[in-house]
């Protein structure tokens, strides 16, 4: 692992993202998008669908907008759904060493939560058939808050679900906008890009950025107590 800040604390909660960080949906998401814009014959540039990686249904709408009319968006979203959900229940891969710091985190008693721009009950469907849903006391969706991500909504209120400090927590990311939300609702980030990387402006936010979740997994090993000490 490259050398990173340390961490400040052991967190007293550990709120996840989902999608790209947990599970590695969002190649299919964005397949999905390509593939149903394809069929509708609606003009939409190549990498178009990486400015959505991140954000909830509202900004997603907001960005289609800009380019087709309101029944087109209508239909996109149509499609892109029947899409996704056949994709989804076949099953959606797990992102390398997400369980290892799950059960990291479940052995040493750490609460936990899932901040997601998906909503339910898609969300819930998805951790269960990935098999991560019972790693976690607390499930925020885009659906419980007025305001998605980049707004820090999401994060203040899992915290708040969990009883805990939103400065004593820390936030796992892979997009930007997660990021941004996390950052804003006072935690402790850490970013493990996907599909999109940070550019300069996001650096500047200050966050640790690692290659993987088993480095962020390393960041957290020193803070916890050593078990099975003999």
């Amino acid at each position: 692992m490259t050398a990173f800040a340390a961490l400040p604390f052991l967190p007293d909660a550990v709120i996840f993202d989902m999608d790209g960080l947990m599970i590695d949906s969002e190649r299919v998401s964005i397949a999905c998008w390509s593939q149903a814009a394809q069929e509708l014959a609606l003009p939409f540039p190549a990498g178009f669908w990486l400015r959505m990686v991140g954000l909830g249904d509202r900004d997603c709408e907001r960005l289609l907008l800009q380019t087709v009319t309101a029944e087109q968006v209508a239909a996109l979203f149509a499609r892109c759904h029947d899409l996704y959900e056949a994709r989804t229940q076949q099953g959606l891969p797990l992102r390398p060493g997400i369980l290892e710091i799950l059960q990291l985190l479940h052995e040493h008693g750490v609460p936990r939560a899932v901040a997601t721009s998906t909503r339910q009950p898609r969300a819930s469907r998805k951790l269960a058939a990935a098999g991560l849903l019972p790693f976690f006391e607390v499930v925020v969706t885009s659906s419980d808050v007025a305001h998605p991500k980049p707004a820090p909504d999401i994060y203040l209120l899992a915290a708040q679900k969990l009883g805990k400090d939103p400065a004593r927590c820390l936030a796992l990311e892979d997009s930007p906008a997660g990021i941004r939300a996390a950052v804003g609702a006072g935690m402790t980030a850490i970013q493990v890009p996907d599909l999109v990387h940070p550019d300069e402006e996001l650096r500047a936010l200050g966050h640790r950025i690692v290659d993987s979740l088993l480095d962020a997994r390393a960041l957290l090993m020193p803070l916890l107590p050593v078990t099975g000490a003999r």
